[in-house]
């Protein structure tokens, strides 16, 4: 089984249009849905917006469903010009860069008790997403995602991330969803279609091009199951 994650209904919606549903059900106020997408078995859940409810959702997914992969789909703002809206940005590690216990001496983005600042994506699956990719003939880079709890409109953060981090794109579940497969010790893919600049134009930029760049995540991901 494939656990796909998604923070938003606009996210999930053409995804869970292309389903075969075989039952749902509610924990915690999230709804699972089970069935089969592209031939594959999955379950799907739209977890809400942050970090917490990330967390809540794959934690749950894991221990209820045993996935054998998670899959993120998703927007995110560009931290590179490398990336422009409608393009895809694949994670093959993911950060925290709100977590930060620097004042202690530790780097920023580590996470304490594990001790971990990036959490590494699952090399067979992000192959598999950079050849659906390739078919599909999108535009997409690879790279370091960052997550915070923070909608992104401001240059010089923006700046920062991507000096600090080599960050290319960011959003606001993708690290904790990473943070919980790593202690799960579950394959993990984060895989978001630029929706804005992440930058002053972002408020504007983001309600306009979100359902453009959900619309083309969830096409890349169809296109996942198949290369999977």
């Amino acid at each position: 089984m494939i656990g796909i994650i998604a923070a938003m209904t606009v996210e999930m919606e053409k995804i869970q249009a292309r389903m075969t549903v075989s039952g749902s059900e509610t924990i915690s106020g999230i709804e699972f849905v089970r069935g089969t997408l592209e031939g594959r078995e999955v379950v799907a859940a739209v977890c809400g917006i942050g970090k917490v409810f990330a967390a809540m959702c794959t934690q749950t997914m894991i221990l209820r469903y045993r996935p054998e992969c998670i899959i993120n789909t998703g927007v995110a703002g560009t931290l590179t010009d490398l990336l422009a809206i409608g393009d895809i940005a694949i994670a093959d590690q993911v950060v925290q860069y709100d977590m930060d216990t620097s004042a202690l001496g530790d780097p920023v983005g580590m996470v304490s008790g594990i001790n971990q600042i990036y959490f590494p994506a699952d090399a067979r699956a992000v192959a598999a997403a950079q050849q659906a990719l390739r078919q599909l003939g999108l535009a997409f880079q690879t790279g370091t995602i960052a997550s915070g709890d923070r909608f992104l409109s401001d240059g010089a953060v923006k700046a920062e991330l991507h000096t600090h981090f080599g960050a290319i794109a960011c959003e606001m579940e993708g690290g904790a969803i990473g943070h919980v497969c790593f202690v799960n010790r579950v394959p993990f893919l984060i895989l978001r279609a630029i929706s804005d600049g992440a930058d002053p134009n972002a408020h504007m930029d983001y309600p306009a091009f979100t359902k453009l760049a959900a619309d083309r995540s969830s096409k890349v991901l169809c296109a996942l199951m198949q290369t999977l």
